[in-house]
């Protein structure tokens, strides 16, 4: 599974703005997701599983519209997923790294306290919040990134 991140359109076939329905069906298409939960008509998020390599992604939605689109790393390490942006693996490139070539190419990472780094140009926010035992540097923090957050104006939060 291939999801490319689309600063201030989307991520992969979700598109912001897009209608509950349309979304479902963009899920169908890309195939390998699973959704756990009931068919609600106008819901404040979908969640849908790619059980393969068990990951997550999370559709937003404000009054029936595609709000936000977050992705959560993989814990099968060997999985056949790509989550990508400007062709950087996000998830597999260590988060330092992803933060170097971001800033190279004008894309400057802002960090908070609160563990989240925003790409304000981009509406894009990383985080490697997980309980889940993903790699670690040296030190022991986590390598990779493990949660991105695609969404019109998120550095506003």
């Amino acid at each position: 599974m291939d999801i490319e991140l689309l600063p201030h359109v989307g991520a992969g076939p979700f598109r912001l703005g897009m209608p509950v329905e349309e979304a479902r069906q963009a899920a169908r298409e890309l195939g390998h997701l699973t959704h756990g939960g009931e068919e609600n008509a106008e819901p404040g998020q979908i969640v849908f599983t790619h059980e393969e390599s068990r990951s997550h992604v999370v559709l937003g939605f404000t009054k029936g519209l595609l709000s936000q689109v977050e992705l959560w790393r993989f814990r099968n390490e060997d999985a056949d997923v790509r989550v990508t942006l400007e062709a950087i693996d996000v998830f597999r490139t260590p988060h330092e790294e992803l933060q170097q070539r971001l800033a190279e190419r004008g894309h400057p990472v802002e960090e908070d306290d609160l563990g989240f780094d925003a790409v304000p140009d981009l509406d894009i926010i990383f985080a490697n919040e997980s309980s889940y035992e993903y790699p670690t540097d040296e030190e022991g923090y986590p390598l990779y990134y493990d949660y991105v957050l695609v969404s019109a104006g998120t550095h506003a939060r």
